[in-house]
């Protein structure tokens, strides 16, 4: 199982956009046969940083992701453009 978060800072003026992204950017990752879990949150007391806690069943299902037209459109051509910073942090499962 791969687990990890991704932490994404958005300028305010972008906060209704990146929602309208996350939420079609999940509807159709949690349809992947590979994805376990697909959670985007927006951060308590930081209004403009999103948080994404994403599972996939092995790196083929995550890579398969990555390379869906609806990453490239949501993702890439979407939430990249307008992100001021991000962090990915890898997760390890302790049982």
């Amino acid at each position: 199982m791969i687990s990890f978060t991704v932490r994404i800072r958005f300028a305010q003026q972008d906060r209704a956009e990146i929602a309208e992204i996350l939420h079609a950017l999940t509807e159709a990752s949690r349809q992947e046969p590979g994805c376990v879990s697909y959670i985007p949150h927006w951060v308590q007391g930081e209004p403009c940083t999103a948080l994404i806690y994403e599972q996939y069943q092995d790196q083929k299902a995550e890579e398969a992701h990555r390379q869906s037209p609806h990453f490239k459109k949501y993702a890439v051509a979407g939430l990249y453009q307008r992100m001021l910073e991000r962090n990915r942090e890898d997760l390890a499962a302790l049982a």
